[in-house]
């Protein structure tokens, strides 16, 4: 098996992020809708260049517990979005995932989630956290469907939005 590669979905692989992701990257982390929950704005271009190698680097880091994975379609190869295993403020293990704006509604946050869930099982991971704004609503039904509780209501501390924090025991 390709050593990039995480782990594959019946449509998608999840591979480590090369730096010849930058364009899809950028297209899809400079759109501020996709941002929307995340910083409130899309990031620029310089702000991207910079990023894209800083997540890469993580990877031959020891002890690191900040992953995003590239996501990319199986059947034309092409980038689609990010997904996310990194630990949150409080020490438990946080799953995300986002996707260039023209692949929503689609069905690949379920198919992502289901996926990294297979894969914290795996790597015999005791359970995993979600954070959602209340506002997203189809994030919310993913994590649902996936198997995961309410567990607190809160506010994102730098958004300042109100949010779900959910758990899913492995």
């Amino acid at each position: 098996m390709n050593k990039n590669i995480v782990f594959e979905t019946p449509r998608c692989i999840v591979r480590l992020l090369q730096m010849n992701d930058l364009e899809p990257f950028h297209e899809m982390q400079s759109n501020p809708k996709v941002m929307r929950f995340v910083r409130g704005e899309g990031m620029t271009r310089e702000e991207n260049e910079k990023e894209l190698p800083e997540l890469i680097q993580k990877y031959s880091l020891e002890n690191n517990d900040f992953w995003i994975y590239a996501i990319e379609s199986k059947t034309d190869k092409t980038f689609i979005g990010t997904c996310a295993l990194v630990k949150d403020d409080e020490g438990d293990d946080e799953l995300g995932y986002r996707f260039l704006e023209k692949y929503w509604k689609l069905g690949y946050g379920l198919e992502i989630c289901q996926g990294l869930i297979m894969y914290c099982k795996s790597i015999r991971m005791n359970n995993l956290v979600g954070y959602v704004a209340d506002e997203n609503i189809a994030s919310m039904k993913i994590l649902e469907k996936c198997g995961f509780t309410f567990e607190s209501k809160g506010i994102e501390p730098k958004l300042k939005f109100p949010e779900t924090k959910y758990r899913l025991f492995l």
